[in-house]
């Protein structure tokens, strides 16, 4: 592999323009360099360490008429990622050995972004038995969940989360009292009750939150809460952690911006799971966001197909694209309004996501030395959201039309370009 030199970069957005070189898939220079080498002209763009994604449902293998590791790899390096975790509802689920190491494999052969296999908690996401946390610990997998489905019997959550802590692996809850959903359509309030929609109470993801911060802080644990989209959660998260819990959390970047006045039209575009909550959750995440109480985000991506998305309200699958999409919201939400700077861009979307899965040369600092996986973004750049124009097979983006500020220029993966000016490079 050729040197590189990303010319006229600000690391972190910080400081006027330098040049990096990058070779043998390194940072060996930061400065002004000469050296004979190809050249990526940053003109100023921000430098920041590739995004990692701890929530990304890639559907293979089963469901490769709405996305292929291939298809979501293209996806997550034009979204400036260079590390996703591939959720584990696969069909067949990921809960043994050999579905896990498959999709490591097809990630390794793709070769756009690392592709992090998440190992199902128990057997089939069925909430009975333990899944083989073991074997499948053995075969690199450091995230277990059964997203989609919340691990609902205290008991066999205590148990996995005792196993996590014997393994050093991460157990991530899908936060939601399936007692308390039964037919939710929508978040419980005004306007579900304005539309005839079933109530999606807050309390179902709540109460859920609350008793697994207390079975990880007696286990000794760690737990990762997906997809936070309540105030009461954040509130949750707060004391847990005061009180010494392992628990970090993901907000999602529609759980920023979106609110469920957007169900006024009943376009099922905009159906999700856990549901889009009122503008004051939308500011309460936001807030926690920047304060650390959430500690990063997390796309949620969950390409449908057209007949699963585009029908009745209630038939409709939950579920939005978010990979090519997720840095323009967090500028759009976060830093256009303040919360965080670039340097803080960095933490949530990428160091902190690392340090969560133990990715040792994901999210690294921009140093000499250090991996180079590596996102060049232009702050200034504006563009309109076109889901038939996405990486991804399926178009389910709520963002449709909108205009978003931020775009990714180039995405590198261990010094290698993957996206480049909108184009991918295999």
């Amino acid at each position: 592999m050729s040197p590189l030199i990303l010319k006229g970069v600000r690391p972190y957005g910080e400081g006027d323009p330098v040049d990096v070189l990058i070779r043998d898939g390194v940072i060996a220079a930061i400065g002004e360099v000469t050296e004979d080498a190809d050249v990526v002209e940053g003109n100023g763009a921000v430098l920041l360490p590739g995004f990692v994604d701890l929530h990304t449902h890639l559907r293979e293998p089963g469901r490769e008429d709405t996305e292929t590791i291939a298809t979501g790899s293209a996806a997550a390096a034009l979204g400036g990622y260079t590390a996703v975790f591939a959720m584990a509802n696969t069909s067949p689920v990921a809960d043994n050995e050999v579905v896990v190491q498959h999709v490591a494999r097809r990630g390794r052969e793709v070769g756009l972004v690392d592709v992090h296999p998440v190992g199902a908690v128990t057997v089939g996401l069925e909430g009975v038995k333990l899944a083989e946390l073991g074997t499948m610990a053995k075969a690199g997998v450091r995230v277990f969940s059964d997203d989609g489905h919340c691990v609902h019997d205290p008991l066999i959550m205590r148990r996995a989360l005792e196993y996590s802590k014997a393994l050093d692996v991460v157990v991530a809850q899908h936060a939601e009292e399936p007692r308390l959903t039964v037919g939710a359509q929508a978040h419980e309030g005004e306007q579900a009750s304005r539309l005839g929609l079933p109530g999606w109470p807050a309390a179902a993801e709540e109460s859920i939150v609350a008793r697994d911060c207390l079975l990880a802080l007696h286990a000794g644990a760690r737990l990762h809460v997906c997809h936070v989209s309540t105030t009461g959660t954040a509130d949750v998260l707060r004391w847990a952690k005061a009180r010494g819990t392992e628990v970090s959390a993901e907000v999602t970047p529609h759980h920023l911006l979106l609110t469920d006045e957007r169900l006024a039209t009943y376009d099922p575009v905009n159906k999700v799971n856990p549901p889009l909550r009122t503008a004051a959750d939308a500011r309460v995440l936001r807030e926690a966001l920047a304060e650390g109480v959430i500690d990063c985000v997390a796309t949620d991506h969950a390409p449908h197909a057209v007949q699963d998305k585009d029908t009745e309200w209630s038939a409709a699958r939950p579920g939005m694209l978010g990979l090519q999409t997720a840095l323009s919201i967090v500028v759009e939400t976060m830093v256009r309004t303040g919360l965080l700077d670039w340097r803080g861009v960095a933490r949530v979307m990428s160091e902190r996501p690392a340090e969560i899965a133990g990715l040792p040369d994901q999210g690294r600092p921009i140093e000499v030395g250090e991996p180079a996986n590596l996102t060049l973004v232009d702050p200034d750049a504006t563009w309109t959201v076109r889901g038939a124009e996405f990486a991804s097979i399926a178009a389910n983006t709520p963002f449709e039309g909108m205009e978003l500020p931020g775009a990714v220029v180039a995405t590198l993966l261990r010094g290698r370009v993957t996206a480049l000016g909108g184009r991918i490079f295999p």
